[in-house]
Formats: C-alpha cells, sequence, structure tokens
C-alpha cells in the first residue's frame, strides 16, 4: 500500500498564501542585521527605534509576538483560508491622529511608562525612510474622533441633570468624543520591575503559562519588548485632549475594567455599566464646567480571570448553602479561580502617563486598587467619586457591600460582619 499522503487535495488548489514552504522558521535563533534596536525611553521616536513585529521579512523583527494581541490569531486563520496574503503592508494614508498627544515628560521616563509604545500613534509621521525601505512597521495607538449615544445619557437630559450645549453634548445625546486604542507593548525589563521579580523568572513563565508560545522569551534575551497575545484598552477624551496634561485644567477620570455582561447587556449582578455611565456623565459635566473627561477601558474580563469563570463563581455564589451573601463574596471567587482578582493594577497608570496627567481632580472609582496605582505612579488624586445608591441594582448589593468592607472607598457607613452576613442576593431562577 503506497504511503499516506496529501495527495488528495491538488496542490494548486491550496490557498497560495499557505502552499508549504521549504522549512518551519524557528524562532528561538538570533535575528538578522536588519533589525533597528529599540532603546526604551529614548527621547525621540527615532532614538527609541520603531517596534517591529512583522512576520514575513523576520530579519527585521525586533520584538517578541505579533501586533494585535489574541487578534493575531484571526490574522492567522485569514492566511490560512487564503483570504490574506502574507505580504499585505497596510497602507497608513491618511490615517494620523485626529489630535496629538504628547510627547510628554513621562515618555523618556523607564519607570512611568513599561506596558504600552508612547510613540505608537505617530509611526508614520516618525519613521518615514525605514517604510519606504520595506520596514513593515505598524501603529500601536489609533485616535479618531465619535459619537457616544447611551441610553442613561439621553434620560439623564430628560430628567435634567445634564444640559446639551451642541459642543461637548448634541440635544439628540450623543457626547462628543476623542477616541484612542491602545495595543499592548511591553518592555519586558521595566514590567519585570513592576512586579517584583527578576527579568529572566518573568520570562520563563510567560513562557510555561502561555505553553511555549513564545520560545523567543527564554532564548533571546536580546529582544527586550514583547507584544503579548493579550486585549488593550480605548481611551475616551471628553473635551480638548491638550487639557489632560494641563494640572489647573479639572479632570475627571474613570479607569474602568471591562465587564461584557453588565456593560453591553445591563446584567444586573454588579454595578459595572451604571458606573461607567455615571462617570461618562460626570465627564460630560466636567467639560461644561471648563474641564475635560477621561474614561480609560481596558480589555480585563471577569477581573482578569476571564467570562467563564466568572460565570461559574457566579454559580458557586447562588448555590452556595446559605445563598449568595455579601460575607461570602471573595472566597467563592478565590474558591474558583485561586485568586481574588488578576487584574493586577500595576500597569493600569502607564496610559495616563502616555496622556501626560499629572493629577485627577475627580477620580470616579471606589477602587482601593486603582486609587494605589494611580497615587503611587505619582499622579495626584484630589475628590473621589463613589457610585450614588440610587444606581446600584439590588442584586449588586452583595457586590458593593463586600468590596466597601474589604477596603474600597465609600462616602457612606462601612458594613460590619455582622452586615455581610445579611446582604443577600437573588438564585438562579429567578
Amino acid at each position: 500500500m503506497p504511503a499516506a499522503s496529501d495527495s488528495s487535495v491538488p496542490a494548486d488548489s491550496r490557498p497560495s498564501a499557505v502552499r508549504a514552504p521549504g522549512h518551519i522558521r524557528l524562532t528561538s535563533h538570533s535575528g538578522g542585521a536588519g533589525a533597528p534596536p529599540i532603546t526604551w525611553g529614548a527621547p525621540t521616536a527615532r532614538e527609541r527605534g520603531p517596534v517591529i513585529a512583522t512576520t514575513t521579512d523576520r530579519a527585521h523583527r525586533n520584538v517578541i509576538g505579533t501586533h494585535s494581541g489574541s487578534y493575531s490569531v484571526y490574522r492567522a486563520l485569514a492566511v490560512a483560508s487564503g483570504a490574506l496574503s502574507r505580504e499585505h503592508r497596510a497602507d497608513l494614508t491618511n490615517t494620523s491622529p485626529t489630535d496629538v498627544v504628547g510627547p510628554h515628560p513621562q515618555w523618556t521616563d523607564r519607570n512611568a511608562i513599561v506596558s504600552i509604545d508612547p510613540w505608537g500613534a505617530l509611526v508614520a509621521e516618525s519613521f518615514p525612510e525605514p517604510l519606504v525601505a520595506g520596514y513593515d512597521i505598524r501603529p500601536t495607538i489609533a485616535i479618531t474622533k465619535a459619537h457616544v449615544i447611551l441610553p442613561e445619557i439621553i434620560d439623564a437630559i430628560a430628567q435634567g441633570r445634564l444640559q446639551p450645549d451642541g459642543e461637548v453634548l448634541l440635544p439628540t445625546g450623543a457626547a462628543l468624543v476623542t477616541k484612542a486604542a491602545v495595543e499592548p507593548v511591553w518592555w519586558l525589563p521595566g514590567i519585570a520591575d513592576r512586579f517584583g521579580c527578576s527579568d529572566t523568572e518573568l520570562r520563563r513563565v510567560l513562557f510555561e503559562e502561555t505553553g511555549g508560545m513564545y520560545p523567543e522569551l527564554v532564548t533571546r534575551p536580546d529582544l527586550e519588548v514583547f507584544l503579548p497575545p493579550i486585549g488593550g484598552q480605548t481611551v475616551y477624551i471628553f473635551g480638548d485632549p491638550q487639557g489632560l496634561s494641563d494640572p489647573a485644567v479639572e479632570l475627571t477620570a474613570r479607569v474602568h475594567d471591562e465587564c461584557n455582561g453588565s456593560d453591553v447587556f445591563g446584567s444586573d449582578i454588579c454595578t459595572c455599566r451604571p458606573y461607567l455611565t455615571h462617570a461618562i456623565e460626570e465627564c460630560i459635566q466636567g467639560v461644561q464646567r471648563g474641564g475635560v473627561g477621561l474614561v480609560a477601558y481596558s480589555r480585563k474580563e471577569g477581573r482578569a480571570l476571564g467570562e467563564v469563570t466568572k460565570f461559574l463563581v457566579y454559580n458557586a455564589r447562588k448555590r452556595q448553602v446559605g445563598g449568595d451573601t455579601a460575607d461570602q463574596y471573595f472566597a467563592r471567587t478565590e474558591c474558583v479561580a485561586g485568586v481574588q482578582d488578576m487584574r493586577f493594577q500595576e500597569l493600569m497608570p502607564d496610559v495616563l502617563h502616555w496622556l501626560g496627567i499629572t493629577r485627577i481632580d475627580r477620580l470616579v472609582s471606589m477602587s482601593n486598587m486603582k486609587y494605589d496605582a494611580i497615587t503611587g505612579s505619582g499622579i495626584e488624586v484630589g475628590e473621589r467619586v463613589d457610585i450614588p445608591p440610587e444606581l446600584i441594582p439590588e442584586d449588586a448589593r452583595v457586590e458593593i457591600d463586600a468590596k466597601t468592607a474589604a477596603g474600597y472607598f465609600t462616602s457612606g457607613a462601612v458594613p460590619t460582619t455582622d452586615d455581610l452576613r445579611q446582604v443577600k442576593g437573588r438564585g438562579l431562577r429567578r
């Protein structure tokens, strides 16, 4: 019997983008001489050097990983299906930012920014010659304009809490914003320092816990920059973006971690959407007082534990003996996930430093972890704004009371241990 082969599929019928090359290209060997160096914290983009994560000309690669985080897997599927050519290069014509951000002094502080590329929106402007020479350099930040339309803002207009001004808030309820999409770009020595471990230890754990996806983490210590396969963040700016870096301009800000169930679908087991929409209302009011507003939205679903884990925890909370009580709120998460929270806010202030922020006048957040990370990074915080009691869904009292008892900021009374035992959410069937 002849040896098995793929001859049943004619070679010329395979997608041209995936026709087998001569060999598999390993990533563990040293790079080519054509890879520009990266000097993190340099005073200019040119001195810092471009971030090149191309998969087409490996001699140019100077980082570990590829662009677009977890979306790089979809790119692979597009290539595998023949829908996308491996050789495609982005045409950056007319893609430049609608608003200029920076440079700010924090951009050259190697301790201030370690998880994003501060020059990531300025690729076309900063590296015209390498782009013409064929280097595949891609932006990791994009800045544009948008209208944000939320029913809660329309309701706030109807209730008289907000007044349209035609500039930041239209009579239709649309809020005019500048928004920026930011992909993660990690300078590994700085990341290790933030988490109190060695660069070697960080690299090994990243390699092992991703199932060995990136061998360069342990074989290429000369590559210090890593583009991790995780979600990035989106920044929404209300008012003039230039005001963010001016401490004389009142800044209202919220740093919000993704919660698909509440943010998008309105699930009432947590306070995420009502707190987010309240922050947007506060930002609009701040701009109308002559200030500027900011919402930084990070993809850290389910406290960075993931949505599957989050839903498992929901079931465990609702089914435990005694029902869903506030005194067991954190315990049930830790039983399932092994940890209460994996958001680890140590990297969160980087986006604030990218925007040049040195002071937040009104921080719309109750989180002690976010507050400590922001102030610990050198940013001053004035007033803290908690969620109004009338915006807390009944089933979310379990969450909010557990958090305030654990140290979250509140302008009201802190629940006692006995109080927490009395706070109970509904069951699964009603």
